[in-house]
């Protein structure tokens, strides 16, 4: 039975019509506009579920220009909308246009107060599925702010800033460039008990060396040339908080030893200053750096390393993440198409097997960087392999069918116990568990000879 939430967008400009559909539709909370415009006010203000698009709209009724025009606009209005598009039938021809750029499905004139129904309901079916796909998703991602994922990998480097967030220990983020260090930071920031309180975040491979130490410590009038009033540093204005110190693994030598003093005594002094202040905060770092590497070299203070990584978290390049980038690539879909404005609202087969098999070496930052170039260049309303531009495009998709997959593994054991047992049949069957005929028919399905 129809539920009454639901919303369906009538374009239409025949009053006729539209007195048929109300008919069809009596349990449904409808609203109606007669032209482009209205149409597309509608669909952002009501976001409706459904949309019926008479692609013969005014002022150019005999063409589609104007309704394909509406579908565009409606699909960026509004980009969850299904919407169907009501053709002649002569005008196949434009319905596959539609189709194209959006359309979930089209309905040739005239209407038959049967059928049209039942392609609503199943559009409507297909809009709650998908809301409650991205619901139960966005709940998979973990209780993070702003941390997208639901890999084993990505799961417990989430748990581990769970555990640690309710703590004062200084943690150190470690992982490449791109991985998310800051939302990291910023979500344990939101778990802590210092929630209400500032989270202060410094590049310090993003400042000049000569510039870092007032940043991070402030300094008084006159402390030198251009300081022409007091000014207070990042640390004392986190005071209370949390001071996070990114790519931590930059900071000149001179100034870990001044950073070490205020962790070890919680007291920092500006520059030019002869008193010391009290300040209350809560580490964090992050670096791309291997810093034990950079002790060895005398680049990086041991114990300035053991204060900051109280708690040391790793988090996974994309790459190792199971399932995360296209999880991502979703999401930053989404994202991007309503900033941008374009009727985009999904991938392709071959653009989500692109996405899961490229390696990609920049991470999150690379994949956000992709999907926005993807969105702008994207010509229909999904993105294509094409339309990002990976160098995956030439390589052939992994298989996701179970089929596949273990008809691979077998493949890969059978090879396995033949170079094992030398391609002595006897011993391969031994090996694998098998009758000798079972061996040689598995060779023969997997094209293999005893010396594979």
């Amino acid at each position: 039975m129809p539920d009454n939430r639901y919303q369906i967008l009538i374009v239409e400009d025949d009053t006729g019509l539209q007195s048929q559909l109300k008919w069809c539709f009596p349990d449904y909370d409808l609203l109606f506009a007669e032209e482009r415009e209205r149409a597309v006010e509608l669909a952002g203000s009501h976001e409706p579920q459904v949309a019926l698009l008479d692609l013969g709209l005014p002022p150019d009724p005999a063409n589609a220009s104007e309704g394909l025009r509406a579908l565009r606009e409606i699909l960026v209005a509004s980009p969850d909308t299904k919407v169907i598009v009501v053709t002649g039938n002569q005008e196949r021809e434009n319905a596959l246009k539609a189709i194209s750029g959006g359309a979930y499905d089209f309905y040739q004139k005239p209407v038959d107060a049967e059928v049209l129904p039942l392609i609503v309901e199943r559009a409507l079916r297909l809009h709650d599925l998908q809301m409650e796909n991205r619901r139960l998703a966005q709940n998979a991602h973990s209780r993070l702010e702003g941390v997208i994922g639901s890999s084993p990998q990505m799961m417990r480097t989430c748990r581990m800033i769970e555990k640690v967030a309710p703590s004062d220990a200084s943690v150190l983020l470690l992982g490449e460039s791109g991985t998310g260090k800051e939302v990291l930071a910023r979500a344990l920031h939101s778990l802590s008990e210092r929630r209400d309180s500032r989270f202060v975040a410094i590049n310090c491979a993003s400042i000049p060396d000569n510039l870092l130490e007032s940043e991070l410590f402030g300094y008084e009038k006159g402390a030198f040339t251009g300081a022409t009033q007091r000014t207070i540093g990042k640390i004392e204005y986190a005071d209370g908080g949390t001071l996070f110190l990114d790519e931590v693994g930059d900071l000149p030598l001179a100034l870990q030893a001044k950073l070490l003093r205020f962790i070890q005594e919680r007291v920092i002094e500006r520059l030019g200053g002869r008193g010391e202040i009290e300040v209350d905060v809560r580490l964090v770092a992050a670096t791309n750096r291997d810093l034990r590497e950079m002790m060895g070299a005398g680049e990086f203070r041991e114990d300035l390393y053991f204060r900051l990584s109280e708690i040391s978290i790793e988090i996974p390049p994309l790459r190792e993440r199971d399932g995360d980038a296209s999880l991502i690539a979703h999401a930053l879909l989404r994202k991007l198409a309503a900033k941008d404005r374009r009727a985009v609202s999904g991938f392709t087969e071959d653009a989500l097997a692109a996405i899961e098999q490229y390696n990609w070496p920049g991470n999150v930052r690379e994949l956000e960087n992709v999907v926005r170039r993807a969105v702008i260049m994207a010509e229909s309303a999904r993105v294509s392999a094409e339309d990002l531009g990976l160098d995956y495009a030439e390589e052939r998709a992994a298989s996701m069918k179970l089929k596949d997959a273990r008809e691979n593994a077998e493949r890969e054991v059978v090879a396995r116990a033949l170079g094992f047992a030398n391609g002595n049949i006897l011993r391969a069957a031994q090996v694998l568990g098998v009758s000798r005929p079972t061996l040689y028919a598995l060779m023969s399905k997997f094209d293999l000879r005893p010396d594979s």
